[in-house]
């Protein structure tokens, strides 16, 4: 479970992460430390190709390291089986990948919801909550469009809805806002903060957006190393 406030909402120790056959092995980074807690909105920067989207899925516990260990509240993510690890990415994390992934064969209000029907939680309640979420990304009018009809800002703006619904107390968002104009990246610019400023819990983006990056409360580049200051 995610800490309640009496240590990190989120710990990795040691973490390294490579690709390749052992003769050809490329090492991304090793030795990476990272602590996330309540409050905390960090960016992390480097070129392309470092390994930051994979530090992302080795922090979600949707790939292992092959070396270290994630932990969320006390939970790591090597000690459970698949069935404790969807359970627990589903409660403690909410995550927006670089494509939207959302299913075309549903409406925007639809693939809002369905974190929350997966949950359990009832229809009227599940799609209320998707249609306040899209109100607050902008998409009001949208409620009923499939992906097909959107424009990639928008998808991006429903998968953003979608990875808040179930009110995660951490959040971690790979390049968010790189299909959106200025004026819509400003806005899920604060939908994230809000996760950390309303919720008691933390937000981590990786981004290649200098702005962005300063306007998270830390910013950190990750090098082969590890993680640095930036």
């Amino acid at each position: 479970m995610p800490s309640d406030g009496a240590g990190p909402l989120l710990r990795a120790e040691g973490l390294a992460k490579g690709f390749g056959p052992p003769d050809q092995r490329v090492q991304l980074f090793s030795g990476l430390d990272l602590s996330l807690s309540d409050g905390d909105f960090v960016a992390i920067v480097g070129p392309s190709g470092c390994g930051k989207s994979t530090l992302l899925h080795l922090l979600a516990g949707l790939e292992p390291p092959d070396a270290g260990r994630v932990l969320v509240g006390a939970s790591d993510w090597t000690a459970l089986t698949a069935e404790g690890r969807a359970s627990l990415r589903g409660e403690a994390i909410g995550f927006v990948f670089q494509f939207h992934h959302l299913l075309p064969e549903l409406t925007a209000e639809e693939n809002v919801a369905l974190p929350l029907l997966l949950a359990g939680r009832g229809e009227a309640e599940a799609r209320r909550a998707a249609r306040e979420l899209l109100v607050a990304v902008g998409l009001s009018g949208r409620a009923g469009a499939f992906p097909r009809t959107l424009s990639g800002g928008e998808r991006q703006r429903v998968a953003l809805a979608r990875a808040v619904v179930r009110r995660p107390r951490i959040l971690l968002a790979d390049e968010p806002t790189g299909s959106l104009d200025a004026a819509h990246a400003a806005e899920v610019f604060e939908l994230l903060a809000g996760v950390a400023r309303e919720r008691s819990g933390a937000a981590l983006v990786v981004t290649h957006d200098p702005a962005w990056a300063a306007r998270c409360s830390r910013t950190l580049r990750l090098v082969p190393e590890g993680l640095e200051e930036a």
